[in-house]
């Protein structure tokens, strides 16, 4: 017990030893850390931005300032580039039920989307009306956002674009009109651009109806736009260039098939007939 007794001793004095060389040398023992919360007006620039129109327009990732992981290349779910029948699929529509537009030198397609609403179901708090997909082979490279009027109501245009920037930065005010359909030589629309929000590949247009007091988004991909404008443009020109020879067709068919019902007549008539 008094060996035991006194190596406790020597290791207690080696210890008081070993900590006075220590304070000598000057370091001092580790201080307990504070975990600081930042203040409250940066709390509030690291949350989600809440836009009047309603939680199903926020985006998927949190708002950044212009230039900094802001995403262009969607609106909500979906994505510039994707192929048809996903976008189908995430529209709860089939891919069937879009519709060919042109089919050279470039396949274009569009697909419409409203969302469905019940006979005397109350007012929905999503504002979008319908969107208008439009398809360069197979490609998602527009997308034309209408919203409900009534959802919309009373808002400005500095509405519209103050809501729009706290997701997607600070708007350009382009002094330009746009074409909203992909096949413009049916719908033939033209919209002023009351703002944009873009980057080198894709832009958000806002722009007014014309006939009716609603707001809508352009949203498009630059590049796969520019091709399929291009192949629309060549398309049309096809068309114009080659309907002569389609109407003589057309009338050509339409006289072989008047010709062969007359002749089925004759042959019953022929031989009904009794003078």
């Amino acid at each position: 017990m008094i060996k035991v007794h006194r190596l406790v001793v020597s290791i207690l004095a080696a210890l008081v030893s070993a900590a006075g060389f220590v304070c000598a040398q000057g370091v001092k023992a580790p201080e307990a850390t504070l975990s600081l919360q930042p203040p409250a007006v940066i709390q509030d620039l690291e949350l989600q931005p809440r836009s009047p129109f309603g939680s199903s327009l926020q985006p998927d990732s949190v708002s950044a300032p212009p230039g900094r992981g802001l995403d262009f290349s969607r609106y909500r779910e979906f994505q510039l580039g994707a192929n048809l029948l996903a976008v189908a699929n995430q529209a709860g529509l089939k891919a069937s039920d879009a519709r060919v537009i042109h089919q050279r030198p470039a396949l274009i397609q569009e697909l419409q989307w409203r969302p469905l609403r019940a006979l005397g179901a109350p007012p929905q708090a999503d504002p979008v009306k319908e969107i208008l997909f439009s398809f360069y082979n197979g490609e998602l490279f527009r997308m034309v956002i209408g919203y409900d009027q009534y959802r919309t109501e009373g808002l400005t245009d500095e509405d519209m674009i103050e809501a729009i920037s706290t997701q997607y930065g600070a708007a350009a005010r382009p002094a330009t009109t746009v074409v909203l359909f992909s096949s413009f030589q049916v719908f033939n629309d033209h919209e002023k651009v009351i703002a944009r929000w873009e980057d080198a590949q894709y832009s958000f247009d806002l722009f007014r109806s014309s006939y009716q007091p609603s707001f809508g988004i352009l949203v498009r991909s630059k590049q796969l736009d520019a091709l399929a404008q291009s192949a629309i443009a060549e398309a049309i020109r096809l068309d114009e260039q080659e309907a002569p020879q389609r109407e003589i067709e057309r009338q050509r068919k339409q006289d072989e098939e008047a010709r062969v019902e007359q002749e089925k007549a004759r042959v019953i008539n022929k031989a009904a007939f009794r003078p």
